[in-house]
């Protein structure tokens, strides 16, 4: 069974930073993409990043692209979110998800999620 379990989040004023981490356990395997979302009160769940793990390419939405970047530590099994020059509109829940295989911006793709944390930016 897999798990995700995240940390980090938390309150920033605008232009400010963030990371978050998700630990991910239970794949035998590299073949699987790990993802960030967000939810915004309102609004859809939206993709933001993804990593597909075996081969480490990235993806990122245009919203986020050239102020967030994704990694992934190998040895600690966990995929991390860097948030920089964060806006108040980067205001949600964000929750780490992944599903084997290639990765997709779709959330009915995604198999396992993480709990959430909040991100909070004040103008």
């Amino acid at each position: 069974q897999v798990q995700l379990v995240e940390s980090g989040g938390g309150s920033v004023e605008a232009g400010g930073s963030l990371r978050l981490s998700c630990a991910a356990s239970g794949y035998a395997h590299s073949d699987y993409c790990m993802a960030w979302f967000r939810q915004a009160p309102g609004k859809e769940r939206e993709a933001v990043a993804l990593i597909y793990v075996r081969s480490s390419f990235t993806y990122y939405a245009d919203s986020v692209k050239g102020r967030f970047t994704v990694a992934r530590d190998n040895a600690k099994n966990t995929v991390y979110l860097q948030m920089n020059s964060l806006r108040p509109e980067d205001t949600a829940m964000y929750y780490c998800a992944t599903r084997g295989g290639a990765c997709s911006w779709y959330r009915s793709n995604y198999n396992y999620w993480g709990q959430g944390t909040q991100v909070t930016v004040s103008s």
